[in-house]
């Protein structure tokens, strides 16, 4: 297997003297580097698993990790190796040191619906888009590592001095329900590593060698936490592409990237560009485009893959007749190509692109599947399981509290809730401890106080099972209890009621599953969860084409990539200039471009409808800073005049192609 890698491949898994950075342009074998330097690291310098850390983005790159490396060392012990996301991680640090922060062990991670309806409640506001600001400025106060106290010292505006006010309410609230948000995740570790040495200097050195993937995307608060882990030994590996940072609206920092040099001077670099997933014309314009930005580090993607197509161009008067080009261009590419739909991937900018496309797929009858849509685990009748289930793992969890004694109804109306709570304010405790306490029992009647008893005892018991029987019994005991499959035929449609009941029987099975592969009890598998997004069903076993927003399609590739209304105002967006983040937009069609393997396909609208208005458009500046020399324009001003040769044999070749298959 190593005799495959190239040179650069090789130095950056063998070297070890010191801190490195390993520039990995697209498709240039990043995940590769990182899981053999694992094996190495274990293999051949004889470190012990438990003193690596791999730390990435998403769930589905550290699976994908984590399989590669079991492949490489097959056979040879992997207990304690840490490969996870930033946010596990830091979860993993919180429970084992939550006390030392003034937590339980057993504290509950909020998702970010949980969250607005805090922030709803302490602002007093029904506007969802005001609320939806308050909380991402919070966001990134957390991920600033500014406190509650610098905002209000910062706050320039009277609407600045809200959301600061805001910030502090929030977090003594999820102080007090002993809860903490995903941003929470790493600021508490890096709170912890600062205020406490002796803490940090022990997961220094249990965690002796890092290596970090997408390093590009780190935010501030991130890159503190890797600082503290890392130590005076400075033992890591990042690896990460400046050409790839696209996070910036979501507190990325690519400063991060020029920082490093300064702020550990013995670094070494790497860079890799031999590229082993695109064609040379691919490369060749993606090269040009990415040559208008200001450069933190030169690179130039080659590949040994061949020249390849050339790169089509085309215009269409409006954008519901490009979704039928496009939708025609491809059902013509797959014939001839004798392709699968699961080869295919129409990506774009924005959401509200993809309606059109939808339609027109759906029109030929094609299968596609929508990325970046709702989150499985963010369905309702998911969210009023895990209410259960945040409640069992943490009775102080005071939305879960909320949510499950109101869900299916069981007598307990928003009056007594406010009685509950109003005693549970005054006492400073949890809704769930409150309810046990005979201050607050004189203060119902007997027939409500029962409704309120009986949810107490359904939960102690429940809890009493979690701690001694299979997750899966667990579960059917819960949902029986709670009546909830009677309760969805109801309220809902018939159709509706089971559909929801299958998720929740989808959700049951993986979560039975996850605990006897990983030898979890119920509370122990709840308290990640909120970690998690999707059941991890494997879509590439779907032969489906792929519609895609270009930030969701990052670390994806697809043999043929459709990338679509490259406008201006599109992409780039409107909003990007006057935000500077130009060259943002560039690397997001730099990242679009390098998903594509053998072939690539752009387009754009010449007008597009807005409420009753068709507008006109500018096709995006980004088509002409590719350069000509490998573009094949059709429709529109820059339509080259049809080449009727080349036209009349690609119609032989299909009607050929046609005579074959009857």
């Amino acid at each position: 297997m190593a005799a495959a890698l190239n040179p650069p491949q090789r130095a950056a898994i063998r070297y070890l003297d010191g801190p490195l950075l390993v520039l990995a342009g697209a498709g240039s074998g990043k995940t590769r580097v990182i899981t053999e330097k694992i094996a190495y690291l274990i293999d051949c310098c004889a470190l012990d698993p438990c003193h690596i850390a791999a730390i990435t983005f998403t769930n589905k790159a550290a699976r994908e990790m984590q399989e590669r490396v079991g492949k490489l060392l097959a056979g040879k012990r992997l207990n304690g190796l840490t490969i996870s996301t930033f946010h596990a991680l830091g979860a993993r640090i919180l429970r084992e040191e939550a006390t030392a922060l003034g937590y339980k062990p057993s504290f509950s991670i909020l998702d970010a619906s949980d969250c607005f309806a805090i922030v709803a409640e302490l602002t007093g506001s029904t506007d969802k888009g005001a609320i939806r600001r308050c909380q991402s400025q919070i966001s990134n106060w957390k991920n600033a590592l500014i406190s509650p106290d610098q905002a209000r010292q910062q706050a320039q505006t009277d609407g600045d001095l809200l959301a600061a006010n805001a910030y502090a309410s929030y977090a003594a609230t999820l102080r007090a329900y002993q809860a903490v948000d995903f941003d929470d995740l790493i600021v508490l570790p890096v709170t912890l590593f600062d205020q406490q040495p002796a803490r940090r200097e022990k997961w220094q050195n249990r965690l002796r060698y890092l290596l970090i993937d997408e390093y590009q995307d780190t935010n501030t608060c991130q890159y503190a936490l890797l600082q503290g882990l890392a130590g005076p030994r400075a033992a890591f590996t990042a690896v990460g592409d400046d050409d790839q940072a696209i996070y910036g609206w979501r507190g990325a920092d690519i400063d991060n990237l020029r920082r490093l040099p300064d702020d550990y001077p013995q670094l070494k670099v790497i860079t890799l560009e031999q590229n082993y997933r695109s064609t040379g014309r691919i490369l060749q314009v993606a090269n040009a485009l990415i040559a208008n930005n200001e450069k933190l580090f030169e690179k130039q993607l080659w590949s040994a893959l061949g020249h390849g197509e050339p790169i089509t161009v085309t215009a269409s008067k409006t954008s519901e007749l490009e979704a039928a080009a496009v939708v025609m261009k491809l059902q013509a590419h797959r014939f001839e190509h004798r392709g699968e739909f699961r080869d295919y991937a129409i990506l774009y900018r924005g959401n509200f692109q993809a309606r059109p496309f939808e339609q027109a797929l759906r029109d030929q009858r094609i299968p596609y599947l929508l990325s970046g849509g709702q989150s499985f685990f963010d369905k309702a009748e998911i969210k009023d399981l895990l209410a259960y289930l945040r409640l069992l793992a943490n009775p102080d969890d005071d939305p879960a509290y909320l949510r499950a004694i109101s869900t299916p109804k069981r007598g307990v109306g928003a009056s007594s809730l406010q009685i509950l709570g109003a005693y549970a304010g005054r006492r400073h405790c949890s809704l769930f401890a409150a309810a046990s306490e005979q201050g607050f029992a004189s203060q119902l009647p007997p027939r409500l106080l029962e409704a309120i008893e009986k949810f107490s005892g359904l939960v102690r018991r429940l809890q009493a099972s979690a701690a001694r029987q299979p997750a899966s019994a667990v579960l059917t005991e819960l949902l029986a209890a709670i009546d909830y499959e009677d309760w969805l035929h109801q309220r809902e449609e018939r159709r509706a009621a089971q559909a929801k009941w299958a998720n929740l029987q989808d959700f049951c099975a993986w979560l039975g599953k996850k605990g006897d592969d990983e030898g979890k009890s119920l509370l122990e598998l709840t308290q990640g969860i909120a970690l998690s997004s999707t059941l991890d069903k494997n879509e590439a076993d779907i032969d489906a084409v792929r519609l895609s927003t270009l930030h969701a399609a990052k670390g994806l590739e697809f043999k043929h990539v459709f990338l679509v209304g490259l406008e201006e105002g599109i992409l780039p967006h409107r909003e990007s200039q006057a935000d500077g983040r130009l060259e943002e937009e560039r690397r997001l069609m730099y990242v679009g471009i390098t998903r594509a393997q053998r072939s690539l396909h752009l387009s754009y609208a010449e007008r597009r409808q807005q409420g009753r208005e068709w507008l006109p458009c500018q096709p995006s500046r980004f088509i002409a800073e590719l350069g000509s020399e490998n573009l094949r324009f059709s429709g529109g001003k820059q339509a080259a005049v049809p080449d009727k040769a080349s036209a009349s044999q690609r119609l032989a070749m299909l009607k050929a192609m046609l005579a074959e298959k009857r």
